[in-house]
């Protein structure tokens, strides 16, 4: 079985390119994620994939072109643009960000369905396959969309590498930043359009609805291992190519499966592993620790009885 999915990996067109699509796309989504993990804006790659739908079907109606490059050019002007309006909405009124999130998410996602519906009674086949962008429909990458895929991508984690600092601070001490002279509010606008950049990439693979955990699960599966944020982000780029992988050869292997809550199952997989096993945090070594506590408690208190 493993000789023919390593065959099938380099020979095979459809699996060779689906699996290099989703590995690309789990990295850049791993890699960005953990910051909006740190952050604790785990939800804002939610509000930004759901914030992407209108995007693309307006670039649709303008173009009537379906050319990857130009979908997600709508879907990452759209998404910018609602992660604007949330930071706008927490900064200039007293609703938290949770609030804010969700009403950016459903009233977005909400006009998105309503062009979407408009735009598939129209009576022409133009606009056939735009729905794919819900749930994802990985099987239909081709090579010119990875390409798009890993050159966005590059630049998305070239980016990680240039402001790492920025970033950093960003992400541990706002305020620290501000007194070394950084303009953070700068920071904070480069950073989510970068996230931005990589949810909306994967958005033809996993879909709107999924694609939240791409950003998540990686990031939340590699702080289970490790204190340090460049560990964390090497390992979560690693786990979202791995899920990527993974997901895509499984959908590739099983009849009927398919490939994008694939590589999602496949990235939960990772979370639990990790939440179970990791060291120092995962259960296992919770439980470990508290029985050893409990036993030489329970050891001393009989010396002193004794």
């Amino acid at each position: 079985m493993f000789p023919q999915i390593f065959h099938d990996l380099l020979f095979d067109y459809t699996v060779r390119t689906v699996a290099l699509g989703a590995g690309v796309l789990g990295m850049v989504s791993g890699a960005l994620g953990s910051f909006a993990v740190l952050r604790r804006q785990s939800l804002l790659g939610d509000a930004i994939s759901h914030a992407a739908l209108p995007g693309i079907v307006i670039a649709f109606m303008l173009t009537g072109s379906k050319a990857p490059i130009v979908l997600v050019l709508g879907a990452a002007i759209a998404g910018w643009l609602g992660t604007l309006l949330v930071m706008t909405i927490v900064a200039r009124t007293r609703l938290p960000e949770d609030s804010a999130l969700g009403i950016v998410l459903s009233v977005f996602f909400g006009f998105g369905l309503v062009l979407l519906t408009f735009v598939q009674q129209q009576p022409d086949a133009a606009q056939a396959g735009l729905d794919r962008f819900l749930f994802g429909q990985a099987a239909t990458l081709l090579a010119s969309d990875v390409v798009v895929l890993v050159t966005l991508g590059a630049v998305a984690l070239f980016a990680v590498w240039l402001f790492w600092k920025e970033f950093k601070l960003l992400s541990f001490d706002r305020d620290f930043g501000v007194s070394l002279g950084y303009r953070m509010q700068v920071v904070d606008v480069l950073l989510t359009t970068f996230l931005v950049l990589a949810i909306v990439i994967g958005l033809q693979t996993v879909g709107v609805v999924l694609m939240s955990a791409m950003v998540v699960a990686p990031a939340a599966a590699a702080r289970q291992w490790t204190d340090s944020l460049r560990t964390m982000v090497i390992g979560a780029a690693l786990f979202g190519a791995l899920a990527g992988v993974v997901g895509a050869v499984a959908s590739a292997v099983t009849p009927n499966l398919p490939t994008g809550p694939s590589v999602v199952l496949t990235a939960s997989a990772l979370v639990l592993v990790s939440i179970t096993f990791a060291p120092h945090r995962g259960l296992v070594w919770n439980w470990i620790r508290h029985r050893r506590n409990t036993e030489r408690i329970v050891s001393r208190a009989r010396v002193v009885s004794e």
